[in-house]
């Protein structure tokens, strides 16, 4: 099966209304998270940027790249997400990968598997669990491009020609769903029916939760709907959270461990994707000084529950407030008025919330390497 292709990315949005932001693994201390990263892909046997490998050498994605090649010039963020091959310390998109390898390395062999056979691990590791670590990135990957197409209905002459912008969607459309096939090809091969499962409606749950974005981020809901903090996680964990909480289970599941080891596999994934992304959508919010222009997403997890707090009208009142003579959005302004109420530390406390029950699940597991690097992934959520 092919490897993830775009195994780090440094790719972001502008966080302004009405526009996605990607969601990824982060730190706000890039020099520590490098050395925790680093530390951890020595313990599960390479660096786990090797695992790319096979599908960039491919020929099918030689020809992907010589047409990503004819956007140079243009706005579409098909080519950033293309100039992410470099790695970058601050954004790790293999991170997904890492944590299911960390986790089966942790759990160990199952003592009831009868047809396992420790010998095949490599490191620790089951050659399925590490397949398994492969088509979470494929598929996380998969998606990131595919909502990196651009509304041409927004663009603007700085973005580029339409021909070009209309190019470059119909290039995310085919790499993404090229990377997806592959990636359903390789779940198929693990020839385990429970893990299949787990998996498909995982990718089920992408599906969802990037509809649920995509209808809350109108100019319209932007100004008047409404997500208590419940809403806020399901909806979240859809997008997020479902796919590595499940591939964490459904690495407990290919090595043959008990419910209880894979319920809390399950825990750790969840609970570390939520703090991982409340700790992201936290940072304009806490490292921002007075005053500063800081741009942020409408839909970051302080802004959502600042509106939840205050309620619509007075919402839309800040907005109006924060709009300077050219119609533009004054985000020291804006960026205050969030901080002034609850909304902030609403989403401190529930990012804590999330970073301490990720490193409880995990210390059911036994005392290891594997274990302690899984705590130092967990442990940066709380910390701001």
């Amino acid at each position: 099966m092919f490897a993830p292709v775009w195994t780090r990315l440094s790719f972001t949005v502008q966080s302004v209304p009405g526009r996605r932001t990607l969601g990824l693994f982060s730190s706000p201390a890039p020099s520590n998270w490098s050395k925790v990263v680093s530390d951890a892909e020595k313990i599960v046997g390479y660096p786990s940027s090797f695992m790319s490998l096979r599908c960039l050498l491919s020929d099918e994605f030689s020809n992907v790249a010589m047409h990503v090649k004819k956007l140079v010039g243009t706005q579409h963020p098909l080519l950033n997400t293309a100039r992410g091959f470099v790695y970058d310390s601050r954004n790790n998109l293999q991170m997904r990968g890492l944590v299911v390898l960390l986790l089966s390395k942790a759990a160990g062999p199952s003592h009831t598997s009868s047809d396992l056979l420790s010998h095949d691990m490599v490191s620790g590791i089951y050659p399925s669990q590490r397949n398994l670590a492969e088509i979470t990135e494929l598929i996380h990957t998969a998606f990131l491009v595919h909502r990196g197409v651009v509304n041409l209905k927004e663009l603007t002459a700085s973005d580029g020609l339409l021909k070009d912008m209309e190019f470059g969607n119909k290039m995310a459309i085919l790499s993404g769903d090229f990377l997806l096939a592959n990636a359903c090809t390789g779940l198929a091969q693990l020839n385990n029916t429970k893990v299949v499962e787990l998996i498909s409606s995982a990718i089920g749950d992408l599906v969802q939760g990037i509809y649920y974005e995509s209808s809350n981020n109108t100019e319209e809901n932007n100004i008047t709907t409404e997500v208590s903090t419940a809403a806020w996680e399901e909806q979240t964990f859809l997008s997020h959270g479902a796919l590595l909480a499940k591939s964490c289970q459904a690495a407990m599941e290919l090595a043959q461990h008990d419910k209880k080891s894979q319920r809390l596999a399950y825990k750790y994934g969840k609970h570390l994707s939520l703090g991982h992304k409340l700790n992201s959508d936290l940072q304009p919010f806490v490292k921002s000084n007075v005053g500063e222009q800081v741009p942020f997403s409408f839909s970051a997890a302080p802004v959502i529950f600042h509106r939840h707090i205050i309620g619509p009208e007075r919402w839309q009142q800040q907005l109006q407030q924060a709009k300077t003579m050219r119609n533009q959005l004054d985000y020291a302004k804006l960026l205050a008025a969030v901080k002034s109420e609850k909304g902030v530390s609403s989403a401190v406390n529930l990012c804590c919330y999330h970073g301490n029950r990720a490193l409880e699940a995990i210390q059911a597991f036994p005392s290891s390497e594997a274990r302690s690097a899984l705590e130092n992934i967990a442990a940066p959520i709380t910390k701001f």
